[in-house]
């Protein structure tokens, strides 16, 4: 599964671009300084779907070997201090998670793009934020799908204080707006202690939430987590005085499904991928009939499109 790690292929001098040295807390905003190439893709008025599917073209990949811009990037990291302990404070766009959110950037985050390992909070937030503005910022994409912290939100929270989980879930559906036309909230679920992640997505307005797992079995492995998502929609109806005209449905979504023990973090965020990309609300039970399964390359390429936005917004 990890042949590759190790290799190296040779690299031109004349195509490596190192950055001026970057202190340990930049304290620049790199949410605000998106790179001109990065604007203008996100401005374009197309198809989103098309949109991932051109900037694919740009970005070669071999299923099992690294890809250039995988490449470019551990060079990169390894030139750094990063390898000597030092971090990166990132600011995102204030839209990303509804709220002012920064993430910090590790050697063993980057670690995990490079060795293909389990990903943590750090990464999965990190993609996010690239779909946010390479697809939905400045776009009516922003009105139609939202994003819940994972840190914010997650098992090992819920059991320490689950009022208070329910209530920050609540304060995310009211920065919102109204929720009045379909919308999806997708909150990437982890079980807890670097544990397994699932996906949640959360339609306020036709009271639907659906359950994306690439491993059998369905929510009733997360008790808590169902109730505490069920009581936070219901307390956003209550404080918007809309009428809870039926009980919450939840749908097992048959998604594809991982063939080993690692991949849960990247499934989660080819379906968002594919979700946004296709524009889709309502997830057909069946998943969709593009994406019935997921080879190693799909996973690849959220891998490479992550490496070249962090290249692009000069985080390392």
């Amino acid at each position: 599964m990890r042949d590759a790690v190790g290799s190296f292929v040779g690299w031109p001098s004349d195509l490596i671009f190192p950055d001026a040295e970057t202190p340990t807390r930049p304290t620049h905003k790199v949410g605000k300084g998106i790179s001109r190439r990065i604007e203008s893709v996100a401005s374009q008025k197309e198809v989103p779907g098309r949109k991932l599917k051109n900037a694919a073209k740009d970005i070669p990949t071999t299923s099992g070997t690294k890809s250039q811009i995988m490449m470019r990037l551990e060079k990169m990291v390894d030139e750094s201090d990063i390898m000597h302990g030092a971090i990166r404070s990132i600011d995102f766009d204030e839209g990303v998670f509804g709220a002012a959110h920064f993430e910090i950037i590790a050697k063993e985050d980057m670690q995990q793009l490079f060795e293909h390992d389990e990903l943590g909070i750090a990464v999965i937030h990190t993609y996010i934020w690239y779909m946010y503005v390479t697809l939905m910022r400045r776009t009516e994409l922003c009105n139609r799908f939202n994003f819940i912290a994972a840190s914010r939100i997650n098992a090992t929270l819920i059991t320490k204080n689950p009022t208070s989980v329910k209530n920050d879930l609540v304060d995310r559906f009211m920065a919102a707006g109204d929720n009045t036309t379909p919308s999806l909230y997708f909150l990437p679920f982890n079980s807890g202690n670097g544990g397994h992640w699932v996906l949640v997505a959360m339609d306020l307005s036709r009271l639907i939430v659906y359950y994306l797992d690439s491993l059998s079995g369905d929510w009733s492995k997360y008790p808590s987590m169902k109730k505490t998502v069920d009581a936070a929609i219901i307390k956003f109806r209550s404080k918007k005085n809309y009428r809870n005209r039926k009980d919450i449905t939840w749908v097992r979504v048959q998604c594809p499904q991982q063939n080993n023990s690692v991949d849960c973090g990247f499934f989660v965020l080819r379906f968002m991928r594919d979700i946004i990309a296709l524009n889709r609300i309502d997830i057909p039970k069946m998943y969709f009939e593009e994406y019935k399964s997921y080879s190693r390359a799909h996973l690849d390429e959220l891998k490479d499109e992550l490496c070249q936005f962090i290249v692009d917004q000069r985080i390392i």
